[in-house]
């Protein structure tokens, strides 16, 4: 019989509301015997897969029916429980693991949910192992069952969280501390709400937690890497040095510094990249950015003499580019920043680690390290859509589309963009000069809410 499911996997893994398909306990069942079989395909013998969450109520059901999938297929499955994606993923490699699978839907809110999946060397899997598992999800194809006796166990890694803080610990330094420093750090109520404080505590710091209390329906509700104005406040009300919001997950970040300025991901790498260069440890002196960086970080970056590759907007997107052209380091302006020296994926917290090392080596404040990058005027503006219809195929956001770019002469560039996680049209403009950038870019979007939209713009 054939399973009738929706297309599963979008940007970043499968991604839904929670108990609507894709994300139903059903498919997930299946979606842990797709998995199975594909290691059972790749390689003979008894496999193992590490299984994380982050602190969303249907999390716990989930877990159990990936987890079922699994072990009902042989797959011995070991479970870490709450722990920030990057986590996941240094556990599937310090374990030799077959294959690391995150619950979590990121940055969205705790209605939805979602599935990442990690080969045994940390990386997200390939677009091939997506589309066979998706197969084999609607043709319900798994191959024949083991016998009672080969059937997978559940085995809690008891150790886990405290694993992966040294590993972060570890980016940091030997002998230096963060002692003196007041950080205001938000969790987003995620799963770095223990791992966050500790490493930052552990390391000598003053700790102030925002959002460090899950309840399974607080995660990123008004906190968090998307809600940047909570440390913002925070950092200037406790006169710290700087802030760090993290989201759901923990595999972006969004600094804050002491003046309360806002440092997004793009600001983050172009400081890491200025360091690296510096000290001579970044190969081939090249970065990865996306298509969303503002222009004015770009020029930043060339003037340092840097080669910028530049890549779709998705964490996915940045390592792949990375992968492709050997470069150790690449981020986007949304806060996933990739250091391929310590990691595999997007880590909030150890980002923050390299940009906290470079202030107290270079003496400076965060505001100091953002002052030389002066970023083009930019406007971004998400459109709550009911449908994502292809929109050069509707004739009025085309036109609108022309006047815009005409208004904003060579200088100025647009972005329209779907989000692969969430159904919203991203709307960025830039030019030269804000109030015109900020009126262009209201213009556009409005036209797309008035086609498509629910009502909702942000």
């Amino acid at each position: 019989m054939q399973q009738n499911v929706r297309k599963l996997f979008g940007t970043d893994g499968v991604r839904g509301r929670a108990n609507f398909e894709p994300m139903t306990v059903e498919t997930t069942v299946l979606l842990g015997k797709a998995v199975a079989r594909v290691l059972r395909e790749d390689r003979l013998g008894k496999h193992r897969v590490v299984v994380g969450k982050d602190t969303r109520l249907s999390g716990y059901m989930f877990e159990n029916a990936l987890i079922a999938g699994l072990n009902s297929m042989g797959i011995e499955t070991l479970v870490l429980g709450p722990i920030p994606t990057p986590g996941v993923a240094f556990i599937t490699r310090a374990y030799r693991a077959d294959a690391g699978i995150m619950i979590s839907a990121s940055h969205n809110p705790y209605s939805d949910n979602g599935i990442k999946i990690f080969s045994s060397e940390g990386f997200k899997i390939s677009d091939f192992l997506e589309r066979r598992i998706e197969e084999m999800v609607s043709q319900t194809a798994f191959g024949p069952l083991p016998e009672d006796h080969a059937v997978g166990k559940n085995k809690r890694v008891i150790d886990a969280m405290g694993r992966y803080i040294e590993f972060v610990k570890a980016t940091f330094p030997k002998g230096r501390t963060l002692k003196g420093l007041k950080i205001v750090l938000d969790c987003a109520h995620g799963a770095a709400y223990k791992v966050a404080p500790s490493v930052f505590e552990e390391l000598d710091a003053e700790v102030i937690c925002c959002a460090c209390e899950p309840n399974g329906i607080n995660i990123n509700e008004n906190c968090g890497a998307l809600f940047p104005q909570v440390i913002q406040k925070a950092v200037i009300e406790h006169q710290a040095h700087l802030g760090i919001a993290l989201d759901g997950d923990g595999d972006r970040i969004i600094m804050v510094d002491e003046k309360g300025h806002i440092v997004d991901g793009d600001i983050i790498l172009s400081i890491c990249a200025g360091d690296l260069k510096t000290r001579s440890v970044l190969p081939h002196n090249r970065v990865v950015a996306t298509v969303m960086t503002n222009f004015g970080v770009l020029k930043y970056l060339e003037r340092l003499g840097l080669q910028v590759f530049t890549s779709p907007v998705g964490d996915r997107h940045v390592l792949q580019t990375m992968l492709e052209h050997e470069v150790t380091l690449g981020g986007e302006q949304s806060g996933h920043m990739i250091f391929l020296d310590y990691n595999t994926t997007g880590d909030g917290i150890v980002s923050a680690l390299q940009v906290l090392r470079i202030m107290i080596e270079s003496e400076s404040t965060l505001s100091d390290l953002t002052a030389p990058i002066v970023k083009s005027p930019q406007t971004l503006i998400n459109v709550a859509v009911r449908e994502k219809v292809p929109l050069k195929d509707i004739p009025v956001v085309e036109k609108t589309l022309r006047d815009v770019q005409d208004a904003l002469g060579p200088s100025g560039r647009i972005l329209l963009r779907y989000s692969g996680t969430e159904n919203i049209c991203r709307v960025m403009v830039e030019g030269l000069k804000k109030h015109q950038v900020d009126c262009l870019a209201k213009a556009l979007a409005d036209v797309i809410n008035a086609e498509l939209g629910i009502g909702s713009i942000e």
